[in-house]
């Protein structure tokens, strides 16, 4: 792209973050506990609504893991989710009823927060049905992997969405809140996948998966984006630009070996797939809040009505890290 593309690229960043400023006008402060933050903590922002029931392991999970504190945006929810996080000790909370396709499908939000919360912090940013996994999350806590990422003056770190599903009908295993939704979801596709270069971002952009196999098998170009970038050594000049899966200044997104090699990464283990999905489906086709008319869910709708099943004879039973390396779906480069 060359010096033109290079100023078009810093352009397109100063109006992500205007935009993520004039956004901040819409979020009104429910809980706010951010004087706790201390130099050095790992902070998780994510978006939400109405996802009370999986919220308690969420919490949980991530604090097991080393999370700090948690930022959360609620998207005018009505199960109870927004008091709930507010009673948390370590969590803030802000409230909106704005648009969530409006501001950019809450990532206008969420830069705003990062800009003013999580400058020269670690920030991880996910949704409440993902779950992070990075090589010895078993044994070494997060902190010791963004301690060795500093050392290595690396500032971003890749996670592929890995989609999760039950063996048999969804509605047949009922999830109850605090339970780890990988008891049930335990089931993912090993293959399957593909990989392209984003010339413009430099990204990676991967698809496939249940998804793509299920729901958009005669249309596998729309298939649902895999590619995430969700912990990054925060910088206020940074945005992302599409969900997760895209950050400017570009060579964040270079989160990848250039020659052959293999950088460190890690996976989201996505537990979409419950019992509660299809009541989730409906009410977002109604709300059309999400990328192009809420095409993904209307997919989604049309196929539940067959078949609520994403098991196949090819499918593999999730075990641990060591396994998703093994399977090519993540690895740990040279963090030994």
């Amino acid at each position: 792209m060359g010096i033109l593309g290079s100023y078009r690229m810093r352009w397109a960043r100063k109006r992500l973050r205007y935009r993520a400023q004039t956004k901040r006008h819409q979020l009104r402060v429910i809980s706010d506990r951010t004087g706790q933050i201390r130099p050095g903590d790992i902070l998780l922002f994510s978006t939400q609504r109405n996802e009370k029931i999986r919220l308690p392991f969420f919490l949980d999970y991530y604090r097991d893991l080393g999370v700090t504190h948690f930022l959360f945006v609620d998207n005018d929810s009505t199960d109870g989710s927004a008091e709930y996080l507010a009673a948390q000790s370590d969590t803030s909370v802000w409230h909106t009823r704005a648009s969530y396709k409006n501001a950019r499908y809450g990532v206008d939000w969420l830069n705003h927060l990062q800009s003013f919360y999580g400058h020269g912090h670690w920030c991880l940013v996910v949704d409440p049905d993902e779950f992070f996994v990075y090589p010895f999350c078993d044994t070494r806590p997060l902190h010791a992997l963004t301690e060795w990422l500093d050392c290595s003056s690396i500032r971003a770190f890749s996670a592929m969405l890995l989609d999760m599903y039950p063996k048999g009908r969804l509605e047949d295993q009922p999830y109850q809140s605090g339970m780890n939704p990988m008891d049930i979801a335990c089931w993912f596709d090993g293959g399957n996948y593909t990989i392209e270069r984003n010339p413009k971002y430099w990204n990676l952009w991967i698809q496939g998966g249940p998804r793509a196999r299920v729901f958009f098998a005669k249309e596998p170009e729309r298939a649902p984006a895999l590619n995430k970038i969700p912990l990054v050594k925060w910088d206020r000049r940074y945005a992302y630009v599409n969900s997760t899966h895209m950050l400017l200044p570009r060579g964040l997104n270079l989160v990848y070996d250039q020659s052959n090699g293999e950088k460190a990464s890690g996976v989201l283990l996505h537990a979409k797939f419950l019992d509660t999905f299809a009541s989730k489906a409906a009410e977002e086709i109604t709300r059309k809040q999400h990328y192009a008319e809420s095409y993904e869910y209307r997919a989604y709708a049309e196929r539940h009505g067959a078949d609520t099943q994403l098991w196949c004879n090819w499918s593999e039973k999730y075990i641990n890290w060591r396994q998703l390396e093994i399977l090519g779906l993540m690895s740990k480069g040279n963090w030994a």
